[in-house]
Formats: C-alpha cells, sequence, structure tokens
C-alpha cells in the first residue's frame, strides 16, 4: 500500500492547472490605421484614388442666360420657366396669321361657293339635255351624281365627266399663268388659289372598274381672295380672255366651264389601239376586265399658256 500512494498523487498534479502567469498585451493599433481600414470599400472600385476637389466654376457672365430670351438675348426668365412669347414674335406669327391663313380661309370659301355653282348649273344643264334627248332617244342617258362635298359628276352616253375640289390653298412659280399679270402683282393676297379640275374619264371605266384605263384633266379653275377665277385647258374649252380682274365667278361663267368641258369631251372620240399592242393580256388584265382592248382619247390638246 505504500508503494501506491506516489503514484495516485502524481495524477492529481498534472491536472491541477498552472496559476496564470503575466502575458504582455498586444500593442494598440493607431487609430489612424483603424480608421483607414473600416473605411475601406469592399468593392474593387475602391482602389482607385479619391478624385480631386474640382476648382469652383467662375459665375457666368451677366450678359448670358440659360432661360428663356428676347431677340436681343436679355433674360426674360429663369431656366424651366414659363413665360409669355416676346412681342416681337408674337407680332411675326400675327402678321403671317393675318396675311396667309385669313387670306387662305377666305379662298378656301370662295372656292366652295364657287363648287356650289358648278353643282347647281351642272344639274340644270343635265335636266335641260334630258328633256330634249328623251324624246328622240330614251336610251341615251344624262345623269348628275353628286359623290360628297368634294366631287361630283356627269354622265352622257359613254363620257364621265369628274369635278374635283382640292382642299388646299395653292400658289405658282412667278412665271406661271395668271402671276406675272399687274392684277396679281398688285395684291400678294392674290397669289393664293383654289382649284377645281375636270377630267374625262370613259364612264364604262367606272361601270366596269377598269383600274387601269385613263382619265384626262380637261380643264382647271383657279379661284383667288377676290372671287375671281382663271380657266386653263384643252383648247376645246373655248377658254375666254383670262383677264382675272375682267373674270370674277358668276353661275353664266360656271355654266360656260361646264358646257366647255362636255362639248371637249363629245368631241373627242375613243381610239382603239393598233393590234399587235393587244394581242396578248395577262390573267391578271382578265380578272380586272382588261380582256377588252382599251383604248385612249386623242385630239386634246393641253395648253398652259394663256394671255393677259
Amino acid at each position: 500500500m505504500a508503494k501506491s500512494s506516489p503514484k495516485k498523487s502524481a495524477a492529481p498534479e498534472l491536472l491541477i492547472n498552472p496559476e496564470p502567469t503575466a502575458t504582455p498585451e498586444p500593442a494598440p493599433v493607431p487609430a489612424r490605421r483603424k480608421a483607414a481600414k473600416a473605411a475601406k470599400p469592399s468593392t474593387a472600385a475602391s482602389a482607385k484614388p479619391a478624385a480631386k476637389p474640382s476648382a469652383p466654376r467662375p459665375a457666368a457672365p451677366e450678359t448670358g442666360h440659360t432661360g428663356a430670351t428676347a431677340t436681343n438675348n436679355q433674360p426674360t426668365a429663369a431656366a424651366g420657366s414659363p413665360t409669355e412669347a416676346p412681342a416681337d414674335r408674337l407680332n411675326q406669327i400675327f402678321e403671317g396669321l393675318k396675311q396667309k391663313s385669313t387670306a387662305k380661309q377666305a379662298i378656301y370659301r370662295n372656292t366652295q361657293a364657287a363648287f356650289d355653282c358648278l353643282r347647281l348649273v351642272s344639274q340644270e344643264l343635265v335636266l335641260e339635255l334630258s328633256r330634249k334627248l328623251t324624246p328622240f332617244d330614251s336610251s341615251v342617258v344624262i345623269e348628275y351624281r353628286s359623290i360628297n362635298d368634294m366631287e361630283f359628276h356627269i354622265r352622257f352616253s359613254g363620257d364621265l365627266l369628274v369635278f374635283v375640289m382640292h382642299s388646299n390653298i395653292v400658289t405658282f412659280p412667278d412665271d406661271y399663268g395668271p402671276m406675272p399679270s399687274k392684277y396679281v402683282e398688285a395684291d400678294f393676297r392674290r397669289r393664293f388659289f383654289g382649284h377645281i379640275m375636270a377630267y374625262n374619264f370613259m364612264a364604262d371605266s367606272i361601270k366596269y372598274q377598269r383600274l387601269n384605263d385613263p382619265g384626262y384633266l380637261v380643264g382647271r379653275l383657279l379661284v383667288n381672295i377676290n372671287n375671281h377665277y382663271f380657266l386653263e385647258g384643252v383648247q376645246q374649252l373655248e377658254l375666254p380672255d383670262n383677264d382675272m380682274s375682267d373674270n370674277p365667278v358668276t353661275p353664266d361663267s360656271m355654266r360656260l366651264f361646264v358646257e366647255s368641258a362636255m362639248i371637249a369631251a363629245v368631241n373627242n372620240d375613243l381610239i382603239a389601239p393598233p393590234l399587235p399592242e393587244i394581242q396578248k393580256i395577262s390573267v391578271k388584265q382578265k380578272l380586272e376586265n382588261q380582256q377588252v382592248s382599251r383604248g385612249s382619247k386623242v385630239g386634246f390638246s393641253f395648253s398652259a399658256e394663256q394671255a393677259f
């Protein structure tokens, strides 16, 4: 028993923790380095050096301005702020509307009145011709047909006159038509015209929808702000003296226009093409009723040159 006691006492000695020894505390990290480490971003972009502060911009000179300015470059309001248009620009817009837009509206009304007058005289003319022709040959068809506010037709025998009013007001080069006349040069507003066209088609072209059949411009009526007209077209129109100052729009003058257009259409017959030109046709022509020999009008001689 005396031999085992030393072994037992030795084991507990190994389990007993030795007294803690004083260890030196780590040196404190300088505050300067800690702050730099904490401020360091995790992204790779932090590797770029900080941009140098830009120098302050010099104050803009008094003559420059980013907001609205008048034509003399003087500021009228800050940038982005609403402001009234300068008086000089308003005057320019006002004068433009006064001289052109107002005049064009008046010309449009005159052209519409002339077109309505053409409608009335055309209906009267169709009625008179029907009364004369029906006892002689009732198979000859003469009729008036209104299409819309801008178009009407007159059908007589195999011809069709199509009257079309254009919705816009136009002008012409200085050397064209009535432009070089003293009457037009005396008033700037007389340089603008409403225009009405008369086309001659074969009546069957419309009836059978032969889309490739041609139509021919017979005449064009120009109407100005003074409600005077200028007529140009084929020589068969028997054009009157085209001094616009002496040509006011009247029912008689509009009837003369319609009668002359009808005479020009009647006196120009349909001419068939030569045989070699119609020896073969396409399937498309067959489906579009083009299998008949497509004729064309001859004898129309268009002249834009008029005496003033």
